[in-house]
């Protein structure tokens, strides 16, 4: 099987995040559940996750990375407690239903309003229309970095500018990007940062989280054990345990201790530029031939994501034909991205979605090109 849909979940990880997982498996006890030898393990290679994660995206502060179980998890905890009802947001087209979702619900249970900066046939759009969306009652900018439908990126820094100049809170979902592309939240004016483990930072799933810049006023989305302040009846305010009721996924999170140190030695410019090249070695063979329709813009700082379409055929036919007759995994269908689809015209048959990773090759690409070329025969 080639392996294209690495915007779902990277499948092959580095070895050493695998031995990482058995090794943790075999010996940590519960972390902050004990001071056994077992239980401080748990803890040491969890702080020290927490480090690298600070480092990696520019948060000054360990403590103000909570882990959670993904992306999406993180994301209902930062718009859930932190956007209050009658308040006013501002987001995009470009958005994953785990930015969505719990932006409707606020909608629809505690009269938030919201206002989506438009995106156009590219899936680009216009940052002067944040500025038209303001409004006196605006509490924040709830946005993704990149799309995982297009790969099309957003400018983070001016957006954070924008929200910056207007007090407004800067919520960002960097699940596509988290490991591939250079994050400062100091410098963006990011107030919180959610990411997840399994995608371009090619740790285990089960893993996620999120980054505060400074401390934001976020209530916890869930309460429970935290091992400390037991006879509190509310849930401690000190971070990271404000945010992290229950028992954390130690096993995978040394996976995704491994998969950093990964990254650091290999650099990710180097992984960042390999993964480039496929894509825009698929790209530039895919482009031009007669009947598939490709979607995004690629002039531009982009994911390695490539979206398309083939004649007349359903994407869910195409990703089938690639499956069975090629051995090739990709992704059809909405993907998540309802409004994008919406802006992009293909709300009826979806797209096929490729996507490239680290541990992709030349030959893996141009096998996925040659079964397109035959395909749109």
């Amino acid at each position: 099987m080639i392996y294209l849909d690495n915007a779902a979940t990277t499948l092959r990880k580095p070895p050493q995040v695998i031995d990482a997982v058995v090794a943790a498996m075999g010996s940590f006890g519960n972390s902050a559940r004990g001071t056994h030898e077992e239980a401080l393990a748990a803890s040491r290679v969890i702080y020290d996750t927490r480090c690298k994660l600070a480092a990696l995206f520019g948060c000054k502060r360990p403590d103000h990375v909570a882990f959670t179980c993904n992306s999406t998890e993180a994301l209902n905890i930062a718009i859930h407690g932190c956007i209050h009802a009658g308040e006013h947001v501002i987001s995009t087209d470009l958005e994953h239903n785990s930015v969505l979702r719990p932006l409707y619900r606020l909608e629809r249970e505690n009269n938030v309003k919201l206002s989506f900066v438009p995106a156009d046939r590219q899936g680009n759009i216009d940052y002067a229309d944040f500025e038209r969306l303001l409004r006196p009652d605006t509490r924040a900018v709830v946005c993704t970095h990149a799309s995982n439908l297009t790969g099309n990126t957003l400018d983070l820094a001016c957006i954070g500018a924008f929200a910056h100049e207007h007090d407004l809170l800067f919520i960002v979902d960097a699940s596509q990007s988290a490991g591939v592309l250079p994050i400062d939240m100091e410098r963006m004016h990011i107030d919180v940062l959610c990411f997840t483990g399994h995608k371009s930072l090619m740790g285990p799933q089960g893993t996620g989280g999120l980054c505060l810049r400074g401390d934001p006023d976020i209530l916890p989305w869930k309460v429970g054990g935290t091992g400390v302040q037991t006879f509190s009846e509310r849930q401690p305010e000190q971070l990271p345990v404000r945010l992290e009721a229950g028992t954390l996924n130690g096993h995978g999170i040394a996976g995704l201790d491994a998969a950093l140190d990964f990254i650091a030695v290999t650099g990710m410019e180097t992984i960042r530029a390999h993964e480039t090249a496929l894509m825009r070695r698929f790209y530039e063979g895919v482009r031009d031939i007669p009947g598939v329709t490709v979607y995004g813009d690629f002039t531009h700082e982009r994911t390695t994501v490539v979206a398309l379409n083939i004649a007349d055929l359903d994407s869910g036919e195409v990703a089938d034909a690639l499956a069975e007759d090629y051995g090739i995994a990709t992704r059809a269908g909405a993907h998540c991205a309802p409004r994008l689809h919406r802006a992009l015209g293909t709300v009826e048959r979806g797209a096929v979605r490729f996507s490239f990773g680290w541990m992709n090759t030349e030959e893996e690409t141009d096998a996925a090109l040659a079964a397109v070329r035959e395909i749109a025969r």
